[in-house]
């Protein structure tokens, strides 16, 4: 089960509440397993979530476990799920890309004034991203945070680019209309292109048609017409135009590692999954225009210049 605040709990997974007896609970994952085993018309997929599901709450130890917000079946303190990360020591001598901003921070702050609001004034929440509480939120709020580890993911993935390239996180746009915060995640420069790039935890499957990303997960959303739109703002600032219009997703999210949706005002589209990321910049995207050493510098020059943090 992905480790998203988007995925279904074990409990959501057999259909009963978290709170349901031992016989309930027996009960409902014989009928899930008997209903998602592909030997009778299930799903395959279904069928090891249902699985996986059982694992995690099918004993009464496993149980307790998990609903201290535990995973994999080792006991963890709930905090460290979905919490900020702590600074690591780099154990790696190679240059790290430039970075400036702050990956994932404007989304961890809305999650905090939503989660806080949503429990109610005067209550105090000694730990906000208890896995527990976090689970038992409505799906936009998790939503929220869903996106915050998605964009600080796709950060670390980022930075091993390497000096050759500059990455600029959470870049304030006046795109306003196309989605909100009007921000976009990271934008990318280096020889292989500027990448406009949005990172996204939709919590389900999504796939590129005519340019723009579909799915049921999406709502109604047009995640790629709006990362023009930011795009568009930052390039209108700067006079710089992105070749690259790039959005990331968990890896269980998509079907293929790159899918190419055409091109948007020049520059080329793409669904990319998380674990792809790196090497898509570093090798440039299909049709993608790549930019000299002087270019790189002088793009580099007005991006700076204009830049500014949401």
């Amino acid at each position: 089960m992905p480790d998203s605040p988007l995925s279904a709990s074990p409990y959501e997974v057999l259909g009963v509440a978290s709170d349901a007896d031992e016989a309930t609970l027996r009960l409902a994952y014989r009928r899930a397993l008997r209903s998602a085993h592909p030997d009778t018309g299930g799903d395959v997929v279904r069928f090891h979530a249902v699985q996986l599901a059982w694992e995690l709450v099918g004993t009464p130890d496993a149980r307790a476990l998990f609903d201290r917000g535990a995973r994999g079946g080792m006991p963890a303190p709930s905090h460290e799920a979905w919490a900020p990360a702590a600074p690591r020591p780099r154990r790696d001598s190679r240059p790290l890309a430039r970075t400036y901003g702050h990956p994932g921070g404007l989304s961890r702050e809305r999650y905090l004034g939503l989660i806080r609001e949503w429990a109610g004034r005067g209550v105090t929440l000694e730990d906000p991203y208890d896995p527990g509480l976090v689970r038992s939120a409505p799906r936009d709020i998790r939503h929220v945070l869903a996106d915050a580890l998605a964009e600080e993911a796709s950060a670390r993935s980022l930075s091993t680019l390497g000096i050759a390239y500059t990455v600029w996180h959470d870049v304030a746009t006046d795109a306003a209309g196309h989605g909100l915060p009007p921000k976009l995640d990271h934008l990318v420069l280096g020889p292989t292109g500027l990448f406009a790039i949005q990172s996204e935890d939709w919590g389900g499957p999504v796939a590129m048609k005519r340019g723009e990303l579909v799915g049921a997960a999406l709502d109604g959303e047009r995640p790629m017409r709006a990362l023009a739109a930011r795009a568009k703002s930052i390039g209108r600032a700067a006079k710089v135009k992105p070749t690259a219009l790039v959005i990331v997703v968990p890896d269980e999210h998509a079907d293929e590692s790159l899918e190419l949706g055409g091109t948007n005002r020049g520059a080329v589209v793409a669904l990319v999954r998380r674990s792809r990321l790196a090497s898509a910049v570093r090798d440039g995207l299909p049709g993608s225009a790549h930019l000299g050493g002087t270019e790189v510098m002088e793009v580099r020059s007005r991006l700076q210049a204009v830049v500014r943090f949401a």
